[in-house]
């Protein structure tokens, strides 16, 4: 999993280099870049600590006295997961203003806010993963002791309403993001439309152009609604689990950590496979399917006896020249 997730985001960091190095980063690439150092920084922050415990035959509580390899693995378990998701929100919004609200996101919205954004986003999400520290939450060993997270099932009124606020913040940035994903998804609907509504001789020479703007907010789109699912399917069962705890024990909260822990490789990845040339081409051959249908159902309705079947007996391509020449019994000649 460390080598997965390693190779992944740097691969992905040296293809957001080169794409910088064609042209200018927009914004939403700054928060692309953000997004794939956060998973790389989480990657490290964690990987090397159970590669260790293994090694060393020991617990994460055996490796230091006083639960700070512990604590430091549930701080960097919790803040990551905030903060992926934050960036995701991000990511989602800035789509949304740049097609919902475009004057506004041309006047307003500049790469600075991109930067903005993210060091707010690692200062909350910091100052509220440290709480456990003094009282208020606590992070706990689970089985089979290289994993620590904050204590899921936990008696202390306090630290149970850390847990839902936690839990609630997964849960309200995942909706959120999947509510502006759809709206993206409709204003896209609106400009194709549009776009072929008004058509025109002038506009047919800025068609190219057009077409290339919509198949880049489709590229935008499928990446960041595979980020999405991604993200969804991997912190789900542990807002679950933080909502409705099961039975007492250390071991039950296993599963929501794998999938939580899996993200930080699954991102990279999507980037990966989901670069550029990937989404252009099947949106070149879905906008190739769509014009070729009414280019048939002309042909069709000009020439309906093309599309005839011959008659029985009838050789190839009898019924095509009965017509044409207009001599009985051309078909059977």
């Amino acid at each position: 999993m460390f080598s997965a997730g390693v190779l992944g985001n740097v691969v992905a960091l040296i293809l957001l280099e080169i794409r910088r190095r064609k042209q200018p980063a927009s914004l939403f690439q700054v928060l692309v870049t953000s997004l794939v150092i956060t998973d790389l920084l989480g990657t490290f922050s964690v990987s090397p600590l159970v590669l260790t415990a293994y090694l060393r035959k020991q617990s994460l509580l055996g490796m230091s006295e006083n639960r700070v390899v512990c604590g430091h693995f549930g701080y960097a378990m919790t803040f990551f997961s905030l903060v992926t998701l934050a960036i995701l929100l991000s990511m989602a919004v800035e789509r949304w203003l740049s097609l919902g609200h475009p004057y506004f996101y041309e006047k307003r919205l500049s790469k600075r806010c991109g930067y903005i954004t993210i060091a707010l986003i690692y200062l909350l999400c910091a100052l509220f993963c440290v709480t456990p520290f003094f009282g208020f939450g606590k992070y706990i060993q689970y089985c089979p002791g290289t994993w620590c997270f904050i204590h899921m099932n936990p008696s202390e009124a306090k630290h149970k309403v850390f847990n839902i606020i936690y839990a609630t913040c997964l849960l309200v940035m995942i909706v959120c993001t999947v509510l502006c994903n759809a709206s993206v998804i409709y204003h896209l609907s609106l400009m194709y439309r549009r776009r072929k509504a008004h058509r025109s001789s002038i506009r047919r020479q800025k068609g190219h152009k057009r077409q290339r703007s919509i198949a880049k907010e489709v590229e935008h789109l499928v990446l960041l609604g595979f980020m999405t699912i991604a993200f969804v399917i991997c912190s789900l069962p542990l807002v679950i689990r933080l909502y409705f705890s099961g039975p007492e024990g250390k071991k039950n909260g296993l599963i929501p950590l794998l999938f939580v822990s899996v993200n930080p490789i699954i991102d990279p990845w999507v980037f990966i496979i989901l670069s550029p040339p990937v989404p252009r081409l099947l949106w070149d051959k879905m906008c190739k399917t769509i014009r070729s249908k009414p280019t048939q159902e002309k042909v069709r309705s000009i020439h309906p006896v093309l599309y005839q079947k011959s008659p029985p007996g009838d050789s190839e391509g009898g019924s095509f020249l009965k017509v044409y020449t207009g001599i009985p019994g051309t078909a059977g000649s």
